[in-house]
């Protein structure tokens, strides 16, 4: 079941203070012990995504067993379920002030973890994508309650490559004629149209569209998934909601905060936990040269790239079970250290 954590008075990094900030989350398995559990893996959502949508990944044969471990899936500031702007009063997108930031996201969180359900430790944080950011911040930001993080096609900042297809994203949304320049009047159907299209031609290799490897997914053309596969499931969201995330993930640094003032190096070298850096082996967005020059820069990091042709989507493989596999695999080894 979905429980919601609310506070008063939160402030954001962006200077604003929300009167209320909610965060929602879903608990899966049980604590093996009551005072202080060991066997607490927190799971922050990704881009676009809620938590029904990645909990497919836990089950006793998946990649996080409920069985042997507590699993805390938290979902990300403006993605529609905690705090966004399809579920608040205020106006942020209509505000150049206003964003939300990574840090407000792990503060929140740690809200959560410390002081609601009294957690001392975390055994593992688990992030894919904009997930995986969120697991370099927490490893960061708390070093020492963290034990290990697997950063699944994420990065700790933000590369202006990365950046541009962030902004062609945010353009085909605001270019749309229903933008009024503070929400939408109506659905930007040309909007997601296109941003579909930017989406989808970024988030799977080259190899994977010319070998069709959406064809045995049951699509039987490429316009066809690219209106069920993708266009569907955005059209599911806020745009507004699309917008929030996407200025989350512009604003992507580990060391954006008040702990390391901008000091990159040194919010990386300050990582304490078993860090297991996975990027897709083919991943357009972070690519497998980004993830491994951070892993370089963080003390316990292993850098296992996963050999697929699925790209970023090799992160979250709910179609393809080989990924899922070797993901699954690394993720055991990871928690038997």
């Amino acid at each position: 079941m979905t429980e919601l954590l609310k506070l008063t008075d939160f402030p954001l990094q962006c200077g604003i203070v929300l009167s209320e900030v909610c965060l929602a989350y879903q608990i899966y398995g049980e604590f093996n012990s009551r005072s202080h559990p060991t066997n607490v893996i927190l799971y922050p959502t990704s881009y676009g995504a809620q938590h029904p949508d990645l909990d497919w990944l836990i089950a006793p044969d998946r990649i996080l067993n409920p069985d042997h471990y507590c699993i805390i899936m938290v979902n990300m500031l403006g993605n529609g379920l905690s705090t966004s702007p399809s579920n608040s009063e205020y106006c942020g997108l209509a505000e150049q002030n206003f964003w939300f930031t990574h840090w407000d996201n792990i503060r929140l969180q740690a809200h959560l973890v410390f002081n609601h359900l009294e957690i001392q430790q975390l055994a593992l944080v688990y992030g894919w994508s904009m997930g995986a950011q969120q697991a370099y911040h927490w490893a960061a930001c708390y070093p020492d309650r963290v034990a290990r993080i697997a950063a699944l096609c994420g990065t700790a900042r933000t590369t202006e490559h990365n950046q541009i297809f962030l902004q062609s994203l945010r353009h085909a949304l605001t270019s749309d004629p229903a933008w009024t320049g503070r929400g939408f009047d109506g659905v930007p159907d040309r909007g997601l149209q296109t941003f579909a299209r930017i989406y989808a031609s970024w988030a799977a290799s080259q190899a994977f569209y010319r070998d069709r490897l959406y064809l045995p997914l049951g699509y039987s053309s490429l316009e066809d998934y690219m209106l069920r596969g993708w266009e569907a499931g955005y059209r599911k969201r806020d745009p507004r909601n699309l917008i929030a995330m996407i200025d989350t993930w512009l604003r992507c640094d580990v060391s954006d905060n008040p702990i390391y003032q901008g000091d990159y190096r040194a919010a990386l070298a300050a990582i304490q936990a078993k860090t297991l850096i996975m990027p897709g082996s083919t991943d357009l967005y972070f690519t497998p040269e980004d993830c491994q020059a951070e892993a370089h820069l963080i003390p316990n990091a292993q850098y296992l790239p996963i050999p697929s042709l699925w790209g970023h989507r090799a992160g979250n493989p709910y179609q393809n079970p080989e990924d899922a596999a070797f993901i699954r695999s690394a993720i055991a080894a990871l928690l038997a250290e």
